[in-house]
């Protein structure tokens, strides 16, 4: 194995509509070396190869032979993953799986121990925990900011797309959108695990669950599905160890809502999505004013009497990690005409700014210094087991204690060395002012 070199050896298995989500932060990462792709059809080989200038293995014993390959990224469809995951671990491979790793967690314990003997990292997707969103709302927890941390509110509507023609859309090389994938998996295997990973990251271990998962929309499609009921909703309350309660919900049936909130004894964080690496993070440090100002009309319907009120707080600078800059800079990876790029990064400023590659990079920045992985085997094993708990738990409930669990992670160590302190953060003299002539207005 190359592992301690100065560049990782990375292969890609399966080039699909993903694919091109990861390739187009590539330039961030010149540690990262894309030495070829695999996939089953040689026509989405043959155009990522020649979209992004990378080499094939046309036999995946091809890549699976290759000395100077540490590291693969699976990003095959789910039903593949424990197969080619397994497969490459044999091989001597080091692999980041996309997620779910696997969709049952019997066969998830089977390779992660088969990792284990054979000295192997095996990691998986999301690596939103390391966004500077995350890591600032990590960084504020820690400090004290909101006090004693009470309740997480974590939402994942991700639109009606069944009214959005997704049987049209395509990545940048032409890869079909996966819909009826999607459809019969769900969007609790689909998409969970992004407010997971970083909710347990902050929190630690989840010791009791109770979800709820139905189909609310049953026609999205005239297509078979198989199976026909895979959930398009679910809501799922969880309490950890340590005493927050987090309520999480998913649907494909509600407009676009990624919120993700931290609410304390003392004040509130708000980041309105995961998926921009680079999403402001808010902190309110309640007061009687910005409490009692909510419940005007005029201060809800109007942001700027929000503001003045304290409702919603106010931004804090974000940490900054050693991928923030190249990333926010970088669009493409493949070649695209002058329009095309100047479309690209505004779509990535208005649409968000995820940088798949980021917990790439930070599994083989472990493999080249010989550190433990930055997302434990432990750790990954309980967010699997959690989704596989929320996505079966049906239109019954469920209430189950998971088999699970890990020790408590820490962040970056950039977050750590942030200078910022955001227990600086105070309402202002109008602010307090205000709260104490309301405070007398309320005594009867």
């Amino acid at each position: 194995m190359t592992g301690l070199s100065s560049a990782t050896g990375i292969a890609i298995v399966g080039c699909g509509y993903v694919f091109d989500h990861y390739m187009s932060t590539i330039g961030a990462h010149p540690e990262l070396r894309i030495l070829g792709v695999h996939d089953l059809s040689a026509a989405r080989m043959k155009a990522v190869s020649e979209a992004y200038g990378l080499s094939v293995y046309p036999r995946l014993d091809d890549l699976l032979t290759d000395p100077a390959v540490d590291l693969v990224i699976n990003l095959t469809s789910i039903a593949s993953h424990f197969e080619i995951t397994r497969r490459l671990l044999q091989a001597g491979k080091h692999v980041y799986s996309e997620k779910p790793l696997t969709t049952d967690l019997a066969r998830s314990r089977e390779l992660f121990e088969l990792a284990k003997e054979r000295d192997l990292v095996l990691a998986c997707a999301p690596g939103n925990l390391f966004s500077d969103t995350v890591q600032t709302m990590w960084k504020a927890v820690r400090e004290g900011a909101i006090g004693r941390p009470l309740l997480v509110y974590a939402e994942f509507d991700d639109n009606p797309v069944y009214l959005m023609r997704p049987e049209g859309w395509r990545s940048r090389t032409g890869a079909p959108w996966p819909y009826l994938s999607e459809y019969e998996h769900g969007c609790t295997l689909e998409h969970v695990g992004y407010h997971l990973v970083w909710i347990c990251g902050i929190f630690g271990p989840v010791e009791s669950i109770t979800a709820f998962s139905d189909v609310v929309v049953p026609n999205k499609t005239d297509e078979l599905l198989d199976p026909p009921d895979a959930p398009d909703f679910s809501v799922a309350v969880l309490r950890f160890t340590s005493g927050v309660v987090a309520r999480i919900t998913c649907s494909i049936a509600a407009p676009l809502d990624h919120r993700m909130r931290i609410i304390g004894d003392e004040g509130q964080l708000s980041s309105d999505t995961y998926r921009h690496y680079q999403s402001p993070v808010a902190l309110e440090r309640f007061t009687t004013l910005s409490l009692n100002a909510r419940k005007a009309r005029a201060v809800r319907t109007h942001p700027g009497l929000a503001r003045l009120f304290g409702v919603g707080g106010k931004w804090l600078p974000l940490v900054r990690h050693w991928k923030s800059d190249a990333t926010l800079r970088v669009v493409g990876g493949i070649r695209r005409s002058f329009p095309r790029r100047v479309v690209d990064s505004v779509k990535r400023r208005e649409v968000g700014s995820q940088d798949k590659l980021l917990g790439v990079a930070q599994t083989s920045l472990a493999i080249r210094e010989g550190a433990p992985p930055p997302l434990p085997a432990d750790f990954l094993l309980h967010l699997n087991e959690l989704t596989l708990l929320i996505h079966n738990s049906g239109r019954r409930g469920a209430a189950i204690r998971p088999t699970t669990s890990f020790e408590a992670l820490v962040p970056l160590d950039s977050t750590l060395r942030d200078q910022f302190d955001s227990r600086s953060w105070r309402p202002g003299v109008l602010a307090t002012q205000l709260g104490a002539v309301l405070d007398r207005l309320h005594h009867h």
